[in-house]
């Protein structure tokens, strides 16, 4: 069983950035991914960006390529998002997420991941 819990969310303006943090607790399998999802109020949610866990392969949504980076330490078990040059519709839940790495054209299926941390609020202020 994987346990997933974010942590790193806030208010900022706009321009402004910030790290969300997903600690993992449980096994992490070479054949996983660990991605982050999110949900604006009233929207469904949308993939943001992931990582393989074994290769660290990358992958973003188009509106956030340039502005956030995904990345892991795998020591410490945990996935970071940084997110700079914030937008006031960047502004949802954060949640991240684990599930079998079947490649990159299902890294952003929601149907890919088994695992779902909680979710972190990200407010961006204009």
């Amino acid at each position: 069983q994987v346990q997933l819990v974010e942590s790193g969310g806030g208010s900022v303006q706009a321009g402004g950035s910030l790290r969300l943090s997903c600690a993992t607790s449980g096994p992490i399998y070479s054949t996983y991914a660990v991605g982050w999802f999110r949900q604006a109020p009233g929207k469904e949610r949308e993939f943001v960006a992931a990582i393989s866990w074994s290769a660290g392969e990358t992958y973003y949504r188009d509106s956030v390529k340039g502005r956030f980076t995904i990345s892991r330490d795998n020591n410490k078990n945990t996935v970071y998002l940084q997110m700079n040059s914030l937008k006031p519709e960047d502004t949802a839940v954060y949640f991240c997420t684990a599930g079998l790495f079947l490649g990159p054209g299902h890294i952003t299926r929601q149907n890919n991941y088994i695992y779902w941390g909680q979710g972190t609020q990200v407010t961006v202020s204009s």
